[in-house]
């Protein structure tokens, strides 16, 4: 009865999402084109293979979907069609995997559109990455019997908090599952709290732990770093939100006083804010944009304001700092600048990395501040100290290193629905 109501009030709500997505793509280019696509009208796919359906809803989705994708391709049994919701996760699927991999948008979860994507592709497993929960789609996969998998699955204490109060309806969509691979045994535990049956439950970890830092990605951050002044401290602040930047400005101009050559690579997680961000920075700042591909003399501010780019800054960096972290948003990968061996700092929300930000604290490769005075104290102390901040680093590293091989684990859950041949 509930999911009557829910599709009834989203067939009510299509104006609006319609006039959502003709707004947004004044900011992204992107959001207007493609659109039959989201009522799972497209052109069938042209494939021998069984297809295997990955669900990535945005750029976090598709990075952490990444080696679970290449694993899949790397049996050469399978076609993979990789969905999205938005045109930022298009363009890392496009950039990642080009013509590897199909790519459509993401049906509307209604039931139609999702029954229309289910019959052009055909999928014989699909695997839905981190907790997209949709109603429809995972009723009509069960409907069909088409085995599902949540991956790299998580559930905070908060988001457990909204579950529960629609206990019946959260039990309902957890019964469409065949099997929820968690990142770790709390969020498994908030898994079964909610209903989820015991037999359907694997802990693997976090398969972000299992991205390769390739030698021509080396390469090209050895190459890009020194284009900016190998000398010259770097500091990277990734994936910040509105409300962060101007407190990281602000820090980066106490810093400066002590050391007037240090740039500051300013990335803001979403690509609307690039020119708002610019704008600020530019303010205080000598600031330039890193997609002129240029840095003068006297940049003190480069606005990270590309797409796919994220673990190039990070190799040319010497200490990062992960945004969504100053305000309650939750926070952000922070694994990626572990695998580069970069100390790492936060703010104090990190519910989202709950389990990986408390570990990778204790274990000394990460440090949580509170605002502008401790965080632009605790980057001084580092630029001070290079080898605390090189411990501090390795720390992290190692930390990344050894939590790695949660997509073999996960391969073992998805085996049994894939052609014969050995993963």
């Amino acid at each position: 009865m509930l999911r009557f109501f829910y599709t009834l009030i989203f067939i009510i709500a299509l104006p609006v999402v319609f006039y959502r997505l003709w707004m947004k793509d004044k900011k992204v280019p992107g959001y207007r084109i493609r659109w039959p696509e989201r009522f799972g009208i497209y052109p069938a796919p042209q494939e021998s293979r069984p297809v295997v359906w990955v669900h990535a809803v945005s750029v976090g989705e598709v990075v952490a979907a990444t080696p679970v994708i290449r694993r899949l391709l790397d049996t050469g049994q399978v076609a993979v069609m990789v969905t999205t919701m938005t045109p930022t996760g298009s363009t890392r699927v496009a950039n990642t995997f080009g013509s590897q991999v199909l790519h459509v948008y993401a049906p509307y979860d209604l039931p139609w559109t999702v029954a229309a994507f289910l019959r052009r592709t055909r999928p014989v497993l699909a695997i839905i990455m981190e907790t997209e929960l949709w109603p429809n789609m995972l009723h009509e996969c069960a409907r069909q019997k088409l085995p599902t998998v949540l991956a790299n699955a998580r559930m905070s204490a908060r988001s457990a908090r909204r579950y529960g109060r629609f206990a019946g309806a959260s039990r309902e969509l957890l019964r469409c599952l065949d099997h929820v691979a968690v990142q770790n045994s709390d969020d498994g535990q908030r898994f079964l709290n909610l209903g989820l049956a015991p037999h359907k439950l694997i802990v693997t970890g976090s398969v972000k732990f299992d991205i390769t830092l390739s030698d021509a990605l080396r390469s090209a951050a050895r190459d890009l770093r020194q284009s900016y002044g190998a000398q010259r401290p770097v500091l990277i602040a990734a994936s910040t939100h509105d409300g962060e930047d101007a407190i990281l400005l602000d820090a980066f101009s106490q810093v400066l006083r002590h050391w007037p050559n240090a740039l500051l690579i300013l990335v803001p997680r979403h690509p609307e804010r690039f020119d708002e961000v610019y704008e600020l920075s530019r303010a205080h700042f000598s600031t330039c944009r890193r997609s002129t591909g240029l840095c003068p003399e006297g940049t003190q501010v480069i606005v990270g304001d590309t797409m796919g780019e994220m673990m190039l800054l990070y190799g040319c960096a010497d200490i990062a700092f992960v945004g969504g972290s100053l305000i309650e948003r939750g926070g952000h990968n922070m694994i990626e600048p572990a695998c580069w061996g970069l100390p790492i700092i936060c703010g104090p929300h990190t519910f989202n990395f709950a389990d990986i930000s408390k570990r990778l604290e204790l274990g000394g490769g990460m440090v949580t501040v509170v605002d502008e005075v401790t965080l632009a104290t605790q980057l001084m102390t580092w630029l001070e100290h290079p080898q605390i901040r090189a411990t501090v680093g390795e720390k992290a590293r190692a930390f990344a290193e050894q939590n790695r091989g949660a997509v073999e684990r996960l391969m073992q859950v998805v085996q049994p629905y894939l052609p014969s041949q050995q993963l």
